[in-house]
């Protein structure tokens, strides 16, 4: 799949994408922005890099500045009915929250589900598997803020 992928034979899914990242020890964000080039102070609107995964429909905005070393802020817009999982190893050496801006948002971490409307702000907890699903009739829109952590050894 990745040589097809290099050969510009098919896009990349949003899970492969986060494998891909954690392999190399980045979030998915870093490596949308790297591919980018991109290490400017200021991100502006215009400039931001947008990624739609191809198999839910879903759009991620790495909005924080490339150089920014710690904290990423990170825009999606779930289409209805659509979900993406990632595995435990994309959460770890972060400490996240999710902020619903619109719409209903559905996020299963390991075995808890958490149910969050507009407003609603989650403190994501050890890391672990995770599903982020839409279950209502229109888009949803969620920022997602990560602080990177380096691991200790």
């Amino acid at each position: 799949m990745i040589s097809k992928i290099e050969r510009s034979e098919a896009q990349p899914t949003a899970v492969l994408l986060s494998k891909l990242a954690t392999a190399f020890g980045l979030t998915l964000s870093e490596l949308i922005v790297q591919a980018e080039g991109n290490q400017e102070r200021v991100s502006r609107a215009g400039e931001q890099a947008l990624w739609t995964d191809p198999e839910t429909g879903y759009t991620r905005r790495a909005i924080s500045p490339a150089s920014s070393p710690s904290l990423e802020l990170v825009e999606i817009v779930l289409p209805a009915g659509a979900e993406v999982s990632y595995p435990q190893a994309a959460y770890q050496f972060t400490d996240q929250q999710i902020w619903v801006v619109s719409g209903k948002l559905r996020f299963r971490e390991g075995d808890e589900i958490h149910e969050l409307s507009a407003g609603d702000c989650l403190q994501l907890g050890a890391a672990a598997d995770c599903t982020f699903s839409n279950p209502g009739g229109r888009s949803c829109r969620y920022l997602v803020v990560l602080n990177k952590m380096k691991p200790t050894l």
